[in-house]
């Protein structure tokens, strides 16, 4: 390991951090009805004042894990109470149950319900990050209440929105137990007094994303597969491979191998991510793929071969983690080489990343910095990670 380099990166990390912090309490913040606004073009400039549900519960808990890792800082705090607040006012539909909307307007009039229930996962973790800052009961119940309706809309409870399966079809989708595992992870940490339930479901998850989804046959993780984890090779659906996905799954996979000294569960993470990887870098223009079909088929998502900013982010992650953990220089090796590609063609001299890049790295015109499904989440933690795994690495 260079050593030298290694601060050299971390300086660059730490400023980027910076820069993306202050960009979102700068552009986005509304301080008139409350939240945030994440649909900001290349400059700041808000191009629609209609709000993301998740937006609000990733902003929240953003700031309040920004205050975590390096101490409260009063315009952090705010801004994520902003969006607690503006969630819990606007952002409940409380004629369904409790669950959440996915869209409202800027003053919290709803617009959109949905199927999937990430909107309660992301309130859910916004909750709890701020109750481990303030102490807060209150955000620790809603946390829980919120927790509990996210797995059991998942095992089995009717929807209180009254609206069926999308399809016919039934099935297995990677990002449910993926994504519970990383909110069983804030839950337990913020809420020790119920570790043995957190542990017992974060074991559920990863039996799911092993016994059904990793298939070390077809070199890949798939997105969908039938109930009892069949793949279904004839549809283009059953053979879809999103490489970003299965890499932010493998660090959800090690960071919880590392909190219970699991050595098996965490190489066997270090294997999807080496599937992922070696799938979904584009060997000629660089870059993580959106989408890939397992078999080399055409894609049916119109961007599969377009760069999007989260994929590089959890590869970041990721890569670092292994490195970290394994002190393999191969693994430094990959984290510098997407490192590199981030910062020629994500970063921006206006602050914050560009969100979406075609297939050569330019980005699309006109350019954004933030949309529905793009806000102050997946930069700003994976800095934030960063950051701190590269402290460790250097013994500080």
């Amino acid at each position: 390991m260079d050593r030298q380099k290694l601060l050299a990166e971390r300086k660059w990390i730490q400023d980027q951090l910076a820069g993306v912090a202050d960009f979102w309490l700068k552009n986005g913040m509304d301080h008139e009805h409350g939240g945030i606004y994440t649909c900001l073009d290349r400059t700041g400039k808000i191009y629609s004042t209609d709000k993301s549900v998740w937006m609000q519960g990733r902003c929240g808990w953003t700031y309040a894990y920004l205050c975590k890792v390096y101490g409260v800082k009063e315009e952090w705090l705010a801004a994520s109470k902003s969006c607690i607040d503006f969630l819990e006012k606007y952002c409940v539909n409380h004629e369904a149950g409790g669950r959440l909307y996915f869209t409202v307007t800027g003053d919290g009039q709803p617009l959109r319900q949905r199927r999937y229930c990430f909107s309660e996962a992301f309130y859910c973790i916004a909750n709890a990050e701020y109750y481990g800052i303030t102490g807060e009961k209150e955000h620790l119940e809603r946390a829980r209440r919120a927790y509990d309706m996210y797995w059991n809309l998942n095992h089995g409870m009717a929807d209180p929105t009254g609206m069926g399966p999308k399809s016919t079809r039934t099935g297995r989708s990677l990002g449910i137990p993926m994504i519970i595992l990383n909110v069983t992870g804030v839950m337990k940490r913020v809420d020790p007094a119920n570790t043995a339930l957190y542990d017992q479901r974060a074991k559920e998850c990863i039996h799911d994303i092993f016994a059904y989804h990793v298939k070390p046959d077809l070199k890949c993780t798939l997105e969908n597969v039938a109930p009892d984890g069949t793949p279904r090779l004839d549809i283009t659906e059953g053979r879809m491979v999103n490489p970003g996905h299965d890499i932010e799954c493998s660090w959800f996979l090690m960071d919880y191998a590392n909190e219970v000294g699991d050595k098996e569960l965490h190489a066997k993470a270090i294997d999807v991510f080496d599937m992922a990887f070696n799938m979904g870098w584009d060997k000629e223009y660089g870059g993580i793929l959106y989408f890939m079909d397992c078999l080399g088929n055409p894609p049916e998502a119109y961007e599969h071969d377009m760069k999007l900013w989260w994929p590089h982010n959890e590869a970041l992650i990721a890569s670092l983690m292994i490195y970290r953990d394994t002190k393999d220089e191969k693994y430094l090796g990959i984290f510098y080489q997407i490192l590199d590609y981030c910062k020629k063609y994500f970063a921006d001299e206006y602050g914050e990343w560009y969100g979406y890049l075609r297939r050569d790295g330019n980005p699309t015109q006109p350019a954004c910095k933030g949309s529905t499904f793009k806000g102050p989440f997946h930069v700003p933690r994976c800095l934030i990670l960063v950051d701190q795994m590269m402290g460790q690495i250097l013994g500080e």
